[in-house]
């Protein structure tokens, strides 16, 4: 009988993160000073992030050391099973082989206590006290209420409306840590009430959220700004995941052919496909694939610029692709793909063509996720079930393709059981954005 579960002991978990900035082909263009359109320095993202972070985000340097601190806390559920999807498989009637790295073990259920850890470690060392961040789904939220509590900070989370009002259990996790949250557009922000001013109905947005962050940190004492995804730092922590994966596919003999991740912001992607990267790039044959939700096609629709990575306008510029810093996507329920832009690391993947995105409806995902609950067991995240649609996609192209696919189950949905209940009950509807509402928010883009 083949091995379930491929484990590695604690002592094998990676004590450095990968760095994917040196070797992306092309290289990466800075992010700019939206007052000047020149290379924004550290002294100005000094404001609202530690230095050590600053430095992490800018570094050339192939791997970075985990703190020890930081390495003790990831003991609470680091390693992650590697877990071949034998019934998955046979359910599709595949001969391709798949595997799940499956980030639900982590205490908040989801893969973003890998970076939020980190951040809040750097942070507390910094001598911050406090932390203010944004969140869409909740996932991110929840994992910088924990991780803030471990370092004991203080946290306040501005969850954008719409996932605000559909994921109770989310802020009773996020205030079980001890955080505060509030639904955004709040009334806590000048830039809030600006939003609800406008439009009291606002659903909200990541962009929104973000601003009002942001605005918290710089106008409160002896607190910073945290973001869950995005950003080169953010991506640096995740390939913790793609690192153990490699370790744990060749404990029994097997490389991805394929790898798999749902893209929001990038960081569930990079996660597992970076540290593949130096392979990709040394002649290995593997497909990199990212899909996203056909209602927020950011890689898909989107176009690569220079943009602001909120919707007030509040952060330097970054090369990324962008549906404009003020799309504000419809009330999908994957609410963590909900943002406009991508990670600049993943966006240069697709510039340079190393990284297929594709876009999918919600529809297919969730059947996909009820798919991969009654074969494997495991209840996916929405985000998660949009890997698992283009791992299902890849598995049954050729029935007969022993290939090896390897995808990103980045959570569980327990805390999204009121979304699969809507989907049984017929009250979920595919949507692709407007290609005429895309082209409206592109006018809006910086002029570089």
């Amino acid at each position: 009988m083949s091995e379930k579960k491929i484990l590695l002991r604690e002592d094998e978990m990676p004590k450095q993160w990968y760095n994917a900035l040196p070797d992306i082909p092309g290289g990466m263009k800075p992010p700019l000073d939206p007052a000047t359109k020149q290379p924004i320095g550290p002294d100005k993202l000094g404001a609202i992030f530690p230095m050590a972070l600053l430095e992490q985000e800018m570094s050339m340097a192939p791997w970075i050391d985990i703190p020890e601190p930081v390495l003790e806390i990831y003991r609470l559920w680091r390693p992650s099973p590697l877990i071949r999807a034998f019934e998955l498989e046979q359910a599709l009637g595949t001969k391709a082989r798949i595997y799940y790295k499956y980030e639900g073990v982590s205490p908040v259920g989801s893969h973003k206590t890998n970076t939020a850890v980190p951040q809040a470690y750097y942070n507390k060392q910094a001598g911050i006290k406090r932390i203010a961040t944004e969140t869409g789904a909740g996932q991110w939220g929840s994992a910088m209420a924990f991780a803030s509590s471990k370092m004991g900070l203080e946290c306040k989370v501005y969850m954008v409306r719409v996932s605000f009002d559909q994921k109770p259990y989310r802020k009773a996790m996020m205030h079980t840590y001890g955080a505060s949250i509030v639904a955004s557009p709040s009334q806590d922000t000048n830039y809030g009430r600006s939003v609800l001013a406008r439009d009291p109905d606002s659903p909200g947005s990541l962009g929104i959220a973000i601003s009002e962050a942001i605005e918290d940190a710089v106008t409160h004492d002896s607190t910073n700004y945290a973001l869950g995804s995005v950003l080169n730092h953010v991506l640096l922590h995740q390939t913790i995941i793609g690192l153990e994966a490699k370790k744990q596919l060749a404990k029994v003999g097997d490389f991805p052919d394929v790898i798999v991740g749902a893209c929001g912001g990038g960081s569930n992607f990079a996660g597992i496909a970076l540290p593949f990267l130096p392979d990709r790039l040394a002649g290995k044959n593997i497909r990199f694939l990212g899909v996203e939700p056909a209602s927020c096609p950011t890689l898909t629709k989107g176009k690569m610029a220079y943009d602001f990575g909120d919707t007030a306008q509040m952060t330097p510029l970054l090369p990324m692709h962008t549906l404009g810093h003020d799309f504000i996507p419809p009330g999908i329920h994957a609410g963590g793909l909900r943002y406009h832009g991508m990670a600049p690391i993943v966006s240069a993947l697709v510039r340079e063509k190393i990284l297929e995105p594709i876009a999918v409806h919600q529809l297919e995902c969730f059947e996909a996720g009820v798919l991969f609950a009654k074969a494997e067991g495991i209840i996916p995240a929405p985000e998660s079930c949009h890997a698992i649609r283009g791992a299902i996609m890849e598995a049954t192209k050729d029935l007969n393709e022993p290939k090896t696919i390897l995808l990103n189950l980045s959570g569980h949905g327990h805390l999204d059981l009121a979304s699969f209940e809507q989907y049984f009950a017929g009250e979920l509807h595919n949507y692709a954005y407007p290609a005429e509402a895309i082209a409206e928010s592109l006018k809006h883009l910086p002029e570089i």
